[in-house]
């Protein structure tokens, strides 16, 4: 493989085929993620992102490996979790609906997107980069924790596409 890049994408097309092909493609999914296309992620979710710049497509400008939405600041839902770095919603970046193609998978390709997503947040001047993640996804909370992100707890949240959810958030520092 190239040098694979993170870089802003507008391609709805590909980004909705990438999620559907995720979802198809991924054991465990409704167990781990609990991503059911046009529930969670769904059209309107990944337009904003879209038209927000926040989408990104992790590629070497000839296959697509991964997606991720990088948000530069953070919801006020965040506001309540108990985070080690003191910064305001703005001074944060969080990270949404990562994901690595299913064909790609075991090639430690998440550990390589989430540094590029650590250094695009850096290079906007964040403090830290936080996101959560499902309590019952633990190959996700194992990627995150090998990559240095700390866990900072868990909340029992209602989502509207889950209902009452565990959530577990992690942060990693950027300064």
């Amino acid at each position: 493989m190239n040098t694979m890049h993170l870089i802003p994408t507008e391609d709805f097309e590909l980004v909705k085929k990438t999620y559907i092909d995720v979802i198809d493609h991924t054991p465990g999914i409704d167990r781990h993620a609990r991503w059911v296309y046009g529930k969670h992620p769904d059209d309107k979710l990944l337009k904003t992102y879209i038209d927000n710049g926040e989408m990104y497509i992790f590629t070497d400008h000839q296959e697509v490996f991964g997606l991720v939405a990088l948000v530069m600041h953070q919801d006020k839902a965040y506001e309540t979790v108990s985070w080690e770095v003191n910064a305001s919603n703005d001074q944060v970046a969080t990270l949404r609906l990562l994901t690595i193609c299913p064909k790609y998978r075991g090639q430690s390709l998440g550990n390589r997107l989430l540094d590029e997503t650590i250094k695009i947040a850096a290079e906007n001047g964040k403090k830290a980069l936080r996101l959560d993640t499902l309590l019952s996804n633990t190959p996700a909370q194992h990627m995150y924790e090998k990559a240095g992100f700390s866990c900072r707890g868990t909340q029992h949240l209602f989502e509207e596409s889950l209902g009452w959810t565990d959530f577990v958030f992690y942060e990693k520092t950027l300064e």
